[in-house]
């Protein structure tokens, strides 16, 4: 299991409600190695996700993908691109039995309800670009991030959306 921070001097993590947090109970968040590439980002930086499932269709591979796209795309707004290549982002190691998953109907994390100790010093992750060009997953540069996401979210491949109440305003609709 996997926790990413900014911050490489946490010794112990205690559960507790994230201010952007949905449910009223407290938590040490994980993911698991499938969902890191959703945290290779600077922490607050608003990111939509979007990734093939067996059940997505052809039309809506090449439309959110596009032609050759592989299998996985994400988009962050320009106004965070310097954070982007200039963080230090750091990874955390847990022992899985700590955790259960999260989330339905898929799990999108794993959550423990008592303190976990890391199981080593945290890794610096490295070149964020370069880890997304190794995994295969398409990085874009937008402008704004909610025509994409609404695209997304209305689509039939699997998507999150991350910090997005960070992202740009909704654009208005031009008046007819």
């Amino acid at each position: 299991m996997l926790h990413f921070s900014e911050d490489p001097t946490i010794t112990r993590f205690v559960p507790h409600v994230a201010p952007t947090a949905r449910q009223p109970e407290a938590y040490v968040w994980a993911v698991d190695y499938l969902r890191a590439p959703d945290y290779w980002f600077p922490r607050n930086c608003p990111r939509a996700l979007a990734w093939t499932l067996p059940t997505s269709t052809p039309a809506d591979r090449e439309r959110i993908l596009g032609p050759g796209g592989g299998e996985r795309v994400h988009a962050i707004e320009y106004r965070w691109v310097a954070e982007f290549l200039s963080v230090e982002l750091f990874a955390y190691r847990f022992p899985a039995d700590h955790f259960v998953p999260f989330g339905e109907p898929t799990p999108s994390a794993v959550v423990s309800v008592e303190p976990v100790e890391p199981l080593g010093p945290p890794e610096l992750v490295g070149d964020l670009l370069a880890l997304h060009q190794a995994a295969g997953i398409q990085l874009r540069i937008l402008d704004n991030l909610w025509g994409f996401w609404e695209d997304v979210a209305a689509s039939t491949l699997g998507f999150s959306g991350i910090r997005l109440s960070n992202a740009a305003d909704r654009p208005t609709p031009l008046d007819s």
